[in-house]
């Protein structure tokens, strides 16, 4: 099965996972949560610039597994390009077969979290002030802008993002 993928993409504590989640139960489909999550949540947040190049691998491993599985549509938490920032911001630079990765993986819409959600205090999170946020959204905005993709910007209440996912995706399919 080739299932078209939609990425949900934002900053830290934008509800990407929970809009993920609900997406999948509303689509009657799966989703990958984001790799890098269970992996911190493993090493007590500690990671170092090797552990990005295990983060992507797992990434890529657990979106194409669910693949597999999916109908129609395949809601992912995230993509590589999200490795690429954090690597960038923190490292400055990204691995090249990173960046290979992203030009060479295909997804169908993204989906952009906006900043309008009160930061939520995770041991996993780094950047909780505002002008963090709002540095790191105007990156994925840029990404998703020059994708070449459809995307669409997800705001407001936990009902408006999913109404305003599932009419983005609807345009998709």
């Amino acid at each position: 099965m080739n299932p078209k993928r939609v990425v949900v993409i934002g900053p830290e504590s934008t509800g990407k996972s929970t809009l993920s989640e609900a997406l999948a139960a509303e689509l009657q489909t799966l989703w990958v949560p984001e790799y890098a999550r269970a992996y911190l949540q493993q090493r007590n947040n500690s990671y170092s610039e090797d552990d990005m190049l295990i983060m992507a691998q797992g990434q890529m491993q657990t979106e194409d597994v669910a693949a597999e599985e999916a109908n129609k549509l395949l809601i992912c938490d995230t993509d590589l390009n999200v490795i690429k920032v954090w690597a960038e911001h923190k490292y400055r630079r990204c691995a090249s077969w990173v960046l290979e990765e992203i030009a060479r993986r295909k997804y169908d819409l993204y989906l952009l979290t906006y900043i309008d959600i009160s930061w939520e205090e995770d041991p996993l999170r780094e950047h909780g002030a505002q002008d963090m946020r709002q540095y790191f959204y105007n990156i994925y905005r840029d990404i998703v802008q020059n994708s070449g993709l459809p995307w669409a910007d997800i705001r407001g209440s936990h009902e408006e993002r999913v109404a305003a996912a599932l009419q983005a995706i609807q345009s998709l399919v």
